[in-house]
């Protein structure tokens, strides 16, 4: 039992890891005063103490840290669209993750998860896995991008055969039930890029962390300005969806429920992701959320808050070591997405076609999730058209008022964002 937590902790890490380079290369686009430095040092320690909470608090193997979609939020929109100062776009962060703490607290928080009908919840679950499954084919360069039709098949390239055949050597040793599949098949594929030259080994090995640029400067006070309040709601209205919906399909994937079918430890698991957010803007970063890439983990079989925390704690070396993040290329981790991305997608059989007031908003969330390369923006879709469906189909008597607020909340996400 240890050795699959291990395993699949190890597993959520590398393909999460890339965090770890992307965070702080978005927050220290040039314009928003932010030290790269820095924000690598915030997005590191709070990626180890929210996902370490997340395992031995909410025992959930569910890994968090700061968001994507969220930091492009913080950082396009607020920072350098607003031209609102970073320190007070961290005191916005603050303030949003107060309010969810509050939130999660509440009976709102249960009443919210228990509004939304399973099927979908499923559709989450399927659109998460068609999401993962493109950011896989992406990085595996089968589909690349292009101008005039958005994206195409890419060429054949030494990335491409990498990882083709990373996937092959990863379904071969899953079908003989080998706990490290997905590790044996990242490292064959790094192996040999560093053979071929196609990945350099780092000049050093060795970097500093920086305490000093980002952290503790929070402009509390700026956060509460009356113009900032509605991207400060769209924060918590966006952090709280993410969450809730990468929760829905994270524990239907490993089975995760309780006797009503409802994620267990959801009350645990939401403080430790709306506490995350309140420490992301104490340490100098965009709020944290949970990653849909925990399911590589669930599906190498960890299923307790072992595996979340030997995630953790492979963060913390690179507060030191993070050149060394650069060594497991993106395209030895495609293969990994690609294959959990199947496993999500099987959420699919639970979901009835038969009805189109059912069907479309399953349909339009699974849909939108991956071609808007946002899961907020699939499930506020799937909320609003529920709804107006249900309404015009006589079905109004079965809409929970909770869900009917869901809506009006998704058509403010819609129409003013």
């Amino acid at each position: 039992m240890y050795k699959k937590d291990i395993l699949a902790g190890i597993t959520t890490f590398f393909t999460m890891s890339y965090i770890i380079v992307v965070n702080p290369s978005m927050l220290s686009t040039p314009g928003t005063g932010m030290s790269y430095t820095g924000v690598l040092t915030a997005t590191v320690l709070i990626s180890f103490l929210a996902t370490f909470l997340m395992g031995a608090f909410a025992k959930l193997p569910f890994a968090l840290a700061p968001g994507m979609g969220l930091n492009a939020f913080f950082t396009f929109s607020i920072i350098l669209g607003q031209k609102v100062p970073w320190q007070t776009a961290l005191g916005m962060v603050f303030w949003a993750g107060i309010v969810f703490t509050l939130i999660s607290l509440t009976p709102l928080r249960a009443k919210i998860i228990d509004s939304i009908p399973n099927h979908l919840r499923h559709a989450m679950a399927v659109g998460i896995g068609l999401f993962l499954c493109f950011i896989g084919l992406q990085g595996a360069q089968i589909i690349v991008k292009d101008p005039v039709t958005f994206v195409k098949a890419g060429k054949v390239s030494f990335e491409l055969v990498m990882a083709i055949l990373g996937l092959f050597l990863m379904t071969f040793f899953i079908r003989k039930k080998n706990p490290a599949s997905f590790l044996l098949g990242m490292g064959f594929v790094t192996i040999v890029s560093v053979i071929y030259g196609k990945v350099q080994l780092p000049k050093s090995f060795f970097s500093y962390p920086d305490f000093k640029s980002v952290m503790f400067q929070v402009d509390f006070l700026g956060g509460l300005t009356w113009a900032l309040i509605p991207s400060t709601i769209t924060l918590i209205f966006t952090d709280f969806i993410d969450t809730m919906s990468t929760f829905i399909g994270l524990s239907h994937n490993a089975g995760l429920l309780d006797e009503e079918g409802n994620p267990k430890n959801i009350k645990q698991a939401f403080i430790v992701d709306s506490i995350a957010t309140t420490c992301s803007a104490f340490l100098g970063t965009s709020p944290t959320t949970t990653y849909i890439e925990s399911s590589a983990g669930i599906e190498m079989g960890g299923r307790s808050g072992l595996t979340s925390i030997v995630t953790s704690l492979c963060f913390l070396p690179f507060l030191f070591l993070a050149p060394l993040v650069g060594l497991v290329p993106k395209y030895a981790t495609a293969p990994v997405l690609i294959i959990v991305g199947l496993m999500m997608f099987k959420s699919i059989k639970h979901i009835s076609f038969d009805k189109y007031e059912d069907a479309i908003p399953c349909f339009l969330t699974m849909i939108i999730i991956p071609l808007s390369f946002s899961i907020t923006e699939g499930i506020v879709w799937g909320f609003f058209t529920f709804n107006i469906l249900y309404m015009i189909s006589g079905r109004v008597k079965e809409l929970k008022p909770t869900m009917m607020v869901l809506g009006l909340f998704s058509v403010a996400i819609i129409f003013l964002s």
